[in-house]
């Protein structure tokens, strides 16, 4: 661990990577990190709010992650809202439905800046399928982050082509916590990254399952561009 030079001390861990735990050699265990819940203060000016983006290829779990915390926040009593895109309609016009079926309560909304109307006064808001929203969602994160809230936004970070996807390469260059998900390529088993699309339409947008589209590695999603 680097030392300060100013004081000659070490410099202290936050607490939030304090798991309590040690390593072999003696140093706090920070491996747990991403699972950081919110410790809001006595005070609404205590609050400390901040951004954890979730993001991956299609089938890699990323859905199934933001529920996953998301039920956390409710066990904990927290006040919690949850927003989709209303174009979302795959698996049910209004709730947020993970690929193993695992389902939360949920908003659509036809505009990111709706969902600055509707989060209220909770402690915790998830969005998911950020990426097809506008860049509006951009501004949004960041007013309630700001505003002492614990964002939490789950999405593809790449579009079919393999290139960044709407306003998620922003957000994941913002978000002070950032947690990427790997799928499993279905020609060859490695760790995919990338969701090759099985048809021939172009459009960026195009809703679809597994009829449409494959989770790939690196080199099957390449070698068939």
């Amino acid at each position: 661990m680097p030392v300060n030079s100013d004081t000659g001390s070490k410099p202290k861990v936050p607490s939030f990577l304090n798991t309590g735990n040690k390593t072999s050699k003696g140093h706090p265990d920070k491996t747990n990190f991403m699972f950081i819940e919110p410790h809001f203060g006595k005070s609404p000016e205590d609050k400390a709010g901040w951004i954890e983006v979730i993001c991956g290829s299609m089938f890699s779990g990323k859905t199934e992650e933001l529920i996953r915390r998301l039920n956390r926040a409710l066990i904990a009593r927290q006040q919690v809202e949850i927003f989709k895109p209303k174009m979302d309609t795959r698996y049910d016009d209004t709730n947020v439905v993970s690929h193993d079926e695992n389902t939360i309560r949920s908003t659509p909304v036809q505009f990111a800046t709706e969902i600055l109307l509707l989060s209220g006064n909770c402690d915790v808001v998830g969005i998911d399928e950020a990426q097809f929203f506008n860049d509006d969602l951009i501004e949004v994160c960041t007013k309630l982050s700001n505003a002492g809230k614990r964002v939490i936004v789950a999405g593809l970070d790449m579009d079919f082509e393999g290139k960044p996807f709407g306003p998620m390469p922003y957000l994941l260059a913002m978000a002070e916590f950032v947690t990427k998900v790997h799928a499993i390529c279905i020609k060859c088993g490695n760790v995919a990254t990338y969701s090759y699309r099985l048809t021939n339409q172009k459009d960026k947008v195009v809703l679809g399952e597994s009829e449409k589209y494959e989770a790939r590695c690196r080199n099957c999603f390449f070698e068939d561009d």
